[in-house]
């Protein structure tokens, strides 16, 4: 997760790759996927024999690779190879290439072995400093070891230029280019015991005992049929995370709503509600005290109400979309509102919470329903043109096959969606952990951020059937009329209030120039911030630690997001303290904190609730 979605110690601030935006299955579960497989491997013995590797390895049963869209990719490249006159040059220069980078490894290492070991470090090239798979320091300083590292990187780089191509679009290029990163990726030299120095030199250190340790691991995982990313014991909702002291304040069957304990002797009239993603629970903005987004805001004079979604079940297969909208925002809405006795409530939507949120404002927008005061958007989307990374998955024979699974279970598993946001970080969520936990024999990391990226939750077959198709695939929201909610056509440009929105620089789930189209949509003024990092740890971001954000306060509206950014300032430190002092000035005057619940809506637990502890 720093991005978060990294395990230590392999990816200590990496991004959580599986966050919480919606679904789609694996595109290796597509009709015909099985066909275009064994038309592959007959003709092409390769093909066939790296198959039987892969079939004969037991990670097979914990490790969600989509081995037919993988070898559908690299038919794609050897046909496409076949009919280009210049492969056998560019082969040639790539054999070169090959000689010449293992050549200066051993010539380097000959200097070093002749007392020369200064003047070969200054002509040696830096070879991926970042890559985090080659960190033992044998990578590096052993020619043996080097020449295959920087054999493989050669390798994977060559493979993966055979991706682009003429007359071919762009949906095509990426998914070709993502299977074939997912083959890469699988070969790497550090995924073998005998050419994994560090794993070597443990299993020496403990005299074997980290190879049995792994082996009990794997031998676990394959019993749960999963591969584990975190010490799934050390942490839970109540226990170490979602301390934040408050009550469950109002129940029905889609969510249960947390009213918040004050903080400070006075807090600001105008209440936040907030809307978390349905994909995960809540309490990403509730972790440990130490990075909780509600504990800032309640130390700050806020009175705060938080949505904790039901983790669906086969029964509640008919729940909507506007059953989100009318159990849970408006309803929520209702009860900050009669137990703040404020006319109008503040709310912030993340991810797609955010989406709920815009299309609840044009709904009220068009009713003429005044009860929100101001919105603020956590890595929205309004505009799904583009959708970042996930969009390899984003095809009609997909779509349809997850339809087809929840019509079958009622609800869409959890386990699809954590499988495709892993594999869109592999080798963070999936490689690293299979070296941490079975090469090396250790434990899986506690880590917060991840146990809460594995704690996933089911979706309701007629909410997310109808929002996968009017967002991903038809993009309806972005035009006047298209989409129809509770009797009234939806206009973003007619919502008014004043908005503030956030976008992550380095997001590959919701791209941050894609959040920034909110500001070209809305009717009203939007103030829009840039934060560093990625999905989870640009909005996870509290002051004192590390990070930066981008503001712009020029007079002129930006035409687009290369401009906006071109005149926008810098800060250090977290977003957190410019939305707290833009919510501020939107909350009302500071008076005495309202109660805890009222007659009408009687506090009924403790916070965090029943329905975030549901599996």
């Amino acid at each position: 997760m720093d991005q978060v979605s990294a395990s230590p110690p392999y990816a200590a601030g990496s991004d959580v790759a599986r966050t919480d935006v919606f679904s789609v299955p694996l595109a290796g579960s597509l009709a015909g996927g099985t066909q275009q497989l064994q038309e592959a491997l007959s003709q092409n013995p390769t093909l066939r024999s790296i198959d039987q590797m892969w079939n004969a390895n037991p990670l097979r049963d914990v490790i969600p690779l989509d081995w037919a869209e993988i070898a559908r990719a690299l038919r794609i490249v050897w046909v496409r190879s076949l009919s280009r006159p210049e492969t056998a040059v560019a082969v040639m220069e790539f054999n070169q290439e090959l000689w010449r980078s293992a050549i200066n490894v051993w010539h380097e290492a000959g200097q070093r072995w002749l007392g020369m070991a200064q003047a070969a470090q200054e002509k040696a090239p830096a070879a991926a400093p970042t890559d985090k798979r080659f960190a033992a320091p044998e990578w590096h300083s052993n020619p043996a070891y080097r020449t295959l590292m920087e054999v493989y990187l050669l390798a994977s780089n060559w493979l993966l230029e055979q991706s682009k191509a003429e007359n071919i679009d762009d949906a095509e290029e990426r998914r070709i280019n993502f299977h074939l990163r997912q083959f890469v990726d699988a070969m790497s030299p550090t995924l073998m015991l005998l050419s994994n120095p560090a794993a070597l030199r443990k299993a020496i250190e403990t005299g074997g005992t980290s190879l049995a340790a792994g082996a009990r691991n794997l031998m676990a995982d394959l019993a749960a049929g999963r591969l584990s990313i975190t010490d799934a014991d050390a942490f839970a909702p109540g226990r170490n995370l979602a301390l934040t002291p408050g009550k469950v304040v109002h129940r029905n069957r889609l969510i249960e709503l947390i009213q918040y304990a004050p903080a400070t002797k006075q807090a600001h009239q105008i209440p936040l509600l907030i809307l978390p993603p349905w994909i995960n629970k809540y309490y990403i903005l509730d972790m440990q005290p130490r990075n909780s987004m509600v504990k800032y805001l309640v130390d700050q004079g806020f009175t705060v109400f938080m949505v904790s979604w039901k983790n669906p079940d086969a029964s509640m297969d008919g729940i909507g979309i506007e059953d989100y909208m009318d159990l849970g925002l408006l309803e929520a809405s209702d009860v900050a509102r009669e137990i703040t006795g404020s006319p109008t409530v503040n709310i912030m939507g993340y991810c797609i919470g955010g989406t709920l949120l815009t299309m609840t404002l044009a709904m009220l927008a068009a009713k003429g329903d005044k009860r929100i005061n101001s919105a603020s958007f956590m890595v929205s989307l309004q505009d799904f043109s583009r959708v970042g990374e996930t969009a390899v998955f984003m095809d009609e024979p997909g779509l349809d096959l997850i339809e087809q699974q929840m019509m079958d279970r009622g609800y869409l598993d959890s386990r699809e969606m954590s499988n495709m946001f892993s594999l869109l970080r592999s080798n963070d969520l999936i490689w690293a952990n299979v070296v941490n936990n079975y090469l090396l024999g250790n434990k899986p990391p506690a880590f917060d951020l991840l146990y809460w990226n594995s704690d996933g939750t089911r979706m309701t077959r007629a909410a997310h059937s109808w929002y996968l198709r009017n967002t991903y695939v038809e993009n309806n929201l972005v035009e006047p009329g298209k989409v129809t909610l509770k009797g009234v056509p939806l206009d973003l440009g007619t919502i008014k209030q004043d908005c503030y929105a956030i976008g992550a620089e380095k997001d590959h789930i919701v791209p941050w120039d894609a959040a920034w189209r909110i500001t070209q949509l809305f009717g009203g003024d939007v103030r829009f911030v840039r934060a560093s990092s990625g999905h989870i740890a640009g909005v996870i971001n509290p002051p004192g630690g590390k990070g930066a954000y981008w503001t712009r306060e020029v007079a002129e509206a930006a035409h687009s997001p290369e401009q906006w950014l071109q005149s926008a300032t810098r800060h250090d430190g977290s977003w957190w303290t410019d939305w707290r002092d833009w919510l501020s000035a939107r909350s009302g005057k500071l008076a005495a904190p309202p109660p805890m619940g009222s007659a009408r809506h009687p506090a009924l637990q403790d916070a965090p609730g029943s329905y975030v502890l549901e599996k």
